[in-house]
C-alpha cells in the first residue's frame, strides 16, 4: 500500500476512534478498561525519569528515549490482554480477556522504569537514585493494592512483565551512553563549545543520541534535513542578522512579552505533550487501549525524532548565532557585520542544525493532531517547568489549536539567540516526517 495512502487511512482510524470513544473498534465483552491507570502511569513516568541527573539519562534525547521505552511497553501489555485490536510492538502474546488492564499497565511501567533508572550510568553524581526507586516502588504497590486479588489480576501482572522484558531485551546495547559523535573542527561554520566560569567547555551531556537504534524509522539519518544555509548566501546573512538583533542577551529589539515566552518555552517537550495528553484522553473518555496506543506512537516517534536530530545536528556541525555573530568577518559574506562579545539569551550546548526543540515538538504535535484534530474545543494549558521564570511570571499558558504553539516555537528560539530560522523550520519537518512514518508502520489495526 502507498505509504502516504496508509497514513491517511490510520490517521482517519485514530481520528474516529478519539472522537467516537472507539466504541465500535474497541468494544467486546468484557467492556474496554477505562484509561485511569495509563494515564497515572504516564504521570509517574515523566516525573521520574525527568529526575534523572542530565548525562545519567536525564537530558532530552536520553529522557524521551527512555520514555519511549516505557510508553512502549504499556502500550504492549495492554494490546496483549484479550482479542488483538492493533499490531503489538514487540510482545507477540496473548493473555486473557478479563487480565486485569491496570495491573498490566502498572507492571509494564514499573519494571521498564526501574531498569532505567537502576542501570543508568552515574556520569553525574546522582544522589537521589536510591529515593526515586523507593518512590517508584510506593506507587507500584499502591497501584497493585487497588485491585482485587486473584487470577486476573495475576494475569494483568504477567502481561506487564512479559511487556516490559521484551522492551528491554530489544533495547540492549542498542547505543545509549555511547560514544561522542562529535568532531572538534575550529573552522568557520562549525560549532564550539562555550566555556563556563572555571574556563571549562560546555558540552552536550548525550552526544552520542545520534547514533541511538530507532524504534520506527530504519535509521538514525532517515529523515536527514536540508542542510544549513550557505555562510556567503543573502538568506544566511538575513538569518543572522535577524538573530542578532533579537536574540541577544542584552539590548535586543525584541519586546518584554517575546523575552518571557523565549523563557517560558525552554521547558522539556516530553513534560509540555505528555502533559497535554493526559488532558485530552480524560476529557474525551478514551479507553486504556486507545490511550496507551496515543502514548506510544507519540514518545516513540519524539525519541526517533530526536535521534534523527541529533545525528543531524553532529553531521552538520553548524555554529550557533554566540559562534557566529562574533566571528561574522570570516564568513565571507558582505551583509553579515561581527560583533565582539555577542551572547544570547539562552544558549545550549550542542549544535545548532537543526533545532531540537522543534524535532520533539513536531513529533508529539503530529501525533496529538491525528487522535484531535488541530483545533481543540476547550483548549489545553501547558504548564512550564522552565528555570528562567521568574516567581510571579505565569507558568501555565492555554492554547487553543496545535498551531499556535507550532508557530511560536518558530520565533521563540529565535527570540531566545539559540538557532536561526531555518534550523527551527528543519526542526519541524523532522519531526513531522518521523512521526508520520510511524503512524503509517506500526500500530495498525488488525483483523475487523
Amino acid at each position: 500500500m502507498n505509504s502516504r495512502r496508509s497514513f491517511s487511512l490510520f490517521a482517519a482510524v485514530l481520528l474516529a476512534s478519539a472522537t467516537l470513544g472507539a466504541a465500535g473498534a474497541s468494544a467486546a465483552p468484557p467492556a474496554p478498561a477505562d484509561a485511569t491507570a495509563v494515564v497515572h502511569w504516564n504521570q509517574v513516568a515523566a516525573s521520574t525519569l525527568a529526575a534523572v541527573p542530565g548525562p545519567d539519562g536525564g537530558a532530552p534525547p536520553a529522557f524521551q528515549i527512555n520514555m519511549g521505552m516505557t510508553q512502549g511497553a504499556v502500550y504492549d501489555a495492554v494490546n496483549a490482554i484479550g482479542p488483538k485490536r492493533h499490531q503489538p510492538y514487540l510482545l507477540d502474546r496473548r493473555f486473557g480477556a478479563k487480565a486485569s488492564t491496570d495491573a498490566a499497565v502498572a507492571t509494564a511501567a514499573y519494571d521498564v522504569l526501574t531498569e532505567l533508572v537502576t542501570t543508568a550510568p552515574e556520569r553525574a553524581p546522582f544522589p537521589g537514585r536510591a529515593a526515586l526507586l523507593d518512590s517508584l516502588a510506593a506507587e507500584y504497590d499502591a497501584s497493585l493494592d487497588a485491585i482485587v486479588d486473584g487470577a486476573f489480576k495475576r494475569q494483568g501482572v504477567a502481561a506487564g512483565h512479559a511487556a516490559a522484558d521484551a522492551m528491554i531485551d530489544a533495547r540492549a546495547d542498542d547505543g545509549r551512553f555511547g560514544e561522542s559523535q562529535w568532531v572538534p573542527d575550529t573552522r568557520p561554520g562549525h560549532w564550539w563549545p562555550l566555556l563556563n566560569a572555571a574556563g571549562q567547555q560546555i558540552l552536550d551531556p548525550t552526544p552520542w543520541a545520534g547514533g541511538v537504534e530507532p524504534f520506527l524509522i530504519e535509521s538514525s539519518s532517515q529523515f536527514r534535513t536540508a542542510p544549513p544555509l550557505a555562510l556567503d548566501s543573502p538568506a544566511y546573512a538575513a538569518e543572522l542578522n535577524e538573530v542578532q538583533a533579537l536574540g541577544r542577551a542584552t539590548g535586543s529589539t525584541r519586546t518584554d512579552e517575546q523575552t518571557y515566552i523565549a523563557k517560558w518555552w525552554q521547558s522539556a517537550p516530553i513534560l509540555t505533550w505528555n502533559e497535554v495528553s493526559r488532558q485530552l484522553i480524560e476529557r474525551n473518555g478514551l479507553s486504556a487501549a486507545d490511550g496507551a496506543r496515543l502514548l506510544a506512537l507519540q514518545n516513540l516517534s519524539g525519541a526517533d525524532a530526536l535521534i534523527n536530530c541529533w545525528n543531524d545536528k553532529y553531521h552538520y556541525d553548524f555554529w550557533r548565532p554566540w559562534n557566529a555573530i562574533p566571528r561574522a568577518g570570516e564568513d565571507d559574506n558582505p551583509a553579515t557585520i561581527a560583533e565582539p562579545g555577542w551572547t544570547a539569551l539562552i544558549t545550549a550546548p550542542y549544535p545548532d542544525h537543526p533545532s531540537g526543540h522543534n524535532c520533539n515538538d513536531a513529533a508529539h504535535v503530529t501525533i496529538l493532531r491525528m487522535f484531535f484534530g488541530d483545533v481543540i474545543e476547550g483548549g489545553f494549558q501547558i504548564t512550564s517547568v522552565s528555570p528562567l521564570l521568574a516567581a510571579a511570571e505565569p507558568k501555565v499558558r492555554t492554547f487553543d489549536s496545535f498551531s499556535q504553539p507550532m508557530a511560536e516555537l518558530i520565533d521563540a528560539r529565535i527570540w531566545a539567540g539559540l538557532h536561526y530560522r531555518f534550523a527551527d523550520v528543519q526542526g519541524q519537518v523532522l519531526g513531522r516526517n518521523v512521526a508520520e512514518y510511524g503512524a503509517s508502520h506500526y500500530f495498525q489495526s488488525v483483523g475487523r
